[in-house]
């Protein structure tokens, strides 16, 4: 009888451990911002995005200020449009500004990094529904392999001749 009750005992100890872990795992997968909720959405064309992904950060110094919530081919010139929802309480950029496709340490999750523009007499402020102008694409590392390994072959090949 003893038996039976440490084993009962070691079930609903694992039983609840794996639902902690689960627990923990659903709500490390759903962060979202802390805002008030309102959003307004920003549109910007790349020609790599890489490995970006719909729920990606778009974040300005390391400060996450919106998300990436929609990933799609643009049906005129077929280049991927990425939809950004960003917080109105980030509202007021100048549209100079420009976004690139990052990525956290050398092989971590991509984001997107936007980087606020100049601003003077003369420039608009981004509204809900603008284009962003000044893009820059996704490194993709085994392109950079591959461009390090076929350039330096080809340099020690000249230098036989």
């Amino acid at each position: 009888m003893n038996k039976h009750k440490t084993e009962l005992m070691v079930g609903v100890f694992v039983v609840l451990t794996v639902a902690a872990v689960l627990l923990l795992a659903l709500k490390v997968a759903n962060q979202t911002m802390t805002s008030s909720g309102d959003t307004y959405q920003l549109y910007a064309k790349f020609d790599n995005i890489g490995g970006l992904k719909e729920r990606s950060a778009v974040k300005v110094g390391g400060v996450t200020i919106g998300r990436v919530t929609d990933i799609h081919l643009d049906k005129e010139d077929y280049t991927p449009v990425v939809t950004l929802s960003i917080s109105t309480d980030y509202e007021g950029f100048p549209e100079t500004s420009s976004v690139s496709i990052l990525t956290s340490g050398l092989l971590g999750e991509q984001y997107v990094g936007f980087q606020p523009g100049f601003s003077f007499d003369g420039i608009e402020e981004l509204k809900d529904g603008d284009y962003l102008q000044d893009t820059k694409s996704a490194l993709v590392l085994e392109d950079l392999i591959g461009q390090f390994l076929f350039n330096r072959g080809g340099s020690d090949s000249k230098n036989d001749e």
